[in-house]
């Protein structure tokens, strides 16, 4: 049985570059940075869980709901051809996600107020107390795959996550087909990133993103976490 079941849809991911010194206190044992091109990669994200499962079982007023989180590349040692994630941290609108996510996951949830706009061409994530953080994009174009070996593909290609633990690291997958994108004409972010994440990423505050796509999303599944070290096969 899967842990969960949603649709994941609508997601912003604006991607900066970053040193990876900035990176490596937060790799889980096991892994290591994963580059694109020689670079190393960080993504703010925005994106619409709907129809959500928790074991099968829909839960009363989180079935659709927001999710910005900050997130890196990472691969693990033993098998580097598997594309993971790594978390800063997860935003969502609702504390119960968070006592589940970080019990079971041991990530790094937190619960705020959020809203959305999806109203394509126009799509947008608002967080905060006071709604004052913002992600936002404008799109045009038609549907498309992204291009093999290119940024785009590199950022949205992740099928496995990886999260520290301290009996080990923790790792679970996700399910989904390749997601198709629409190019983004128009981006704006509005992010205090070191009340957000920290200090570490007070710098994203005045930095442009490498890259900012759009994906649509699609129907996902994530398993159960296991402990990375009792695996004998990630694939």
């Amino acid at each position: 049985m899967d842990f969960l079941r949603a649709r994941w849809e609508d997601l912003i991911l604006a991607n900066y570059e970053v040193e990876p010194a900035v990176l490596a206190p937060y790799v889980p044992d096991g892994t290591e940075l994963d580059l694109h091109n020689g670079v190393c990669y960080v993504s703010l994200v925005g994106f619409m869980f709907r129809k959500t499962r928790i074991m099968g079982i829909p839960v009363p007023f989180h079935l659709n709901f927001e999710e910005v989180n900050l997130r890196f590349y990472i691969r693990p040692i033993r098998q580097p051809e598997l594309r993971s994630v790594a978390f800063i941290s997860e935003i969502v609108p609702r504390a119960a996600i968070p006592l589940i996510s970080n019990t079971l996951f041991r990530e790094h949830y937190s619960a705020t107020r959020m809203a959305h706009v999806i109203a394509p061409p126009d799509i947008s994530y608002q967080w905060g107390k006071q709604l004052e953080n913002r992600l936002a994009v404008t799109i045009s174009g038609e549907r498309q795959l992204p291009i093999a070996g290119s940024l785009d593909e590199f950022i949205t290609e992740h099928y496995h996550g990886f999260t520290p633990h301290p009996r080990g690291t923790l790792h679970y997958r996700v399910f989904h087909p390749q997601w198709e994108l629409t190019a983004v004409d128009h981006y704006r972010i509005d992010v205090d990133f070191a009340t957000n994440y920290g200090p570490d990423f007070a710098f994203l505050d005045h930095a442009k993103p490498a890259n900012v796509c759009y994906a649509h999303g699609s129907d996902v599944r994530v398993s159960f976490p296991s402990r990375m070290e009792r695996e004998k096969d990630l694939s």
